[in-house]
């Protein structure tokens, strides 16, 4: 049995990727966005041009991404991946994404078993959002008429929340499912211990994201670090070398994984393989992120967020995420004193703190999404016998 993924974005890559791992089929995968390197040793074959683009699949998260996009070949990278689409013949499809990955799902299934993946999609962006941001994040922000269309076209949908479910099902997709939250499922255990560099105080989180938006917010994180009374360690997912002008600090290697950034007697530690360890070491987090900061707040860290010029963590994204997470992110304007103000205030107020650290938990909800969604697959693709 051939079963497909069809997936767009590194957070939906990755979901697939664990699914794709579980389920003990011939697998292959068409990533939508980006290269799809999550599903290098785990996808038979990776199809598809496989292209980076400049707006990290954030295409209309401004007028300039999406020009730079059409500039570097957007066009003719999407008629390519429609055509492996169509060439491919699956036994099966599993989406994870949006409408347009369900679009070209569908038409790689072609009558066979499809099912949608749609870690994307949260009723709680509803909330308090004016019809004019709704409709600026269409698609993003609800089930639009067309994907729920597209969706009965499908033997099962798998959605992010409680909330979602409910609002699915009331929209008349009656195969609707949730098992637990995607975004837990994908935070690993703690990497490493950090008490040999760090000692055992808690820690601040810097999550400046892995889309561009760091040589923006970073030097802003550092700057309010300096007024915080927490340790600040920077979880860094990239090279070393992409890691931005930081003018005023002075870097000092500790090893191969952990740089330690000094400033007029404040020192900060910039981590890389080291995410997990630090969110679980950390009462407060400041992010400029997508998936890493909804994944602090399911740990019941607080957030301080803030827009940068993109191109993901812009002013709208912002928002949205704010209206996702509720009283567990509080959005601040880009300027080092209102964000150090606002993480003072919420390690302070312990009331404020207490509500923040409660709502992030129940808005994200509890791991076992990957896990349920693997196995209702599997159990519905396979007979009693376990062999397909």
């Amino acid at each position: 049995m051939r079963v497909l993924f069809v997936s767009n974005g590194p957070t939906e890559d990755a979901i697939g990727a664990r699914i794709a791992q579980g389920l003990g089929l011939e697998v292959y995968a068409l990533p939508l966005v980006g290269r799809g390197l999550a599903y290098e040793g785990v996808a038979r074959e990776v199809l598809g041009p496989r292209q980076e683009m400049p707006s990290g699949g954030f295409l209309f998260g401004s007028l300039g991404n999406l020009l730079a996009d059409l500039r570097a070949g957007f066009l003719s990278m999407s008629l390519a991946q429609w055509r492996a689409a169509w060439r491919f013949s699956a036994d099966a499809v599993v989406v994870v994404g949006d409408a347009y990955a369900l679009s070209v799902g569908l038409l790689a299934a072609r009558g066979k078993p499809l099912y949608h993946v749609n870690p994307l999609v949260s009723a709680h962006y509803l909330e308090q959002a004016s019809p004019w941001e709704v409709l600026l994040d269409w698609g993003g922000s609800d089930f639009t008429p067309y994907e729920r269309l597209l969706q009965r076209r499908a033997r099962a949908v798998f959605v992010r929340d409680g909330a979602s479910l409910q609002r699915l099902r009331r929209l008349g997709v009656a195969h609707a499912y949730f098992y637990g939250s995607f975004a837990m499922d994908l935070l690993s255990p703690p990497e490493r211990d950090l008490t040999p560099l760090l000692g055992q105080a808690p820690l601040l989180a810097l999550l400046p994201g892995t889309r561009g938006d760091e040589a923006f917010s970073l030097p802003r994180m550092l700057e309010a670090s300096r007024h915080i009374p927490l340790t600040a360690a920077v979880a860094w997912p990239k090279a070393w070398e992409a890691l931005p002008p930081l003018p005023g600090w002075n870097p000092q290697w500790e090893d191969a994984q952990s740089l330690r950034l000094e400033r007029e007697g404040h020192t900060v530690w910039v981590l890389r393989s080291a995410f997990s360890a630090i969110l679980h070491r950390s009462r407060l987090a400041l992010a400029t992120a997508g998936t890493a900061a909804e994944q602090a707040a399911g740990l019941g860290i607080p957030i301080v967020a803030f827009p940068t010029p993109g191109p993901q963590y812009t002013r709208a994204f912002a928002r949205r995420q704010k209206r996702l997470l509720g009283e567990a992110l509080h959005l601040v304007e880009p300027d080092p004193y209102r964000i150090a103000g606002q993480a003072l205030l919420l390690l302070q107020a312990e009331a404020l703190y207490r509500r923040a650290s409660q709502a992030g938990r129940e808005r994200i909800g509890p791991p076992g999404g990957i896990r349920g969604t693997l196995e209702h697959i599997r159990r519905d693709l396979l007979p009693p016998g376990g062999q397909p």
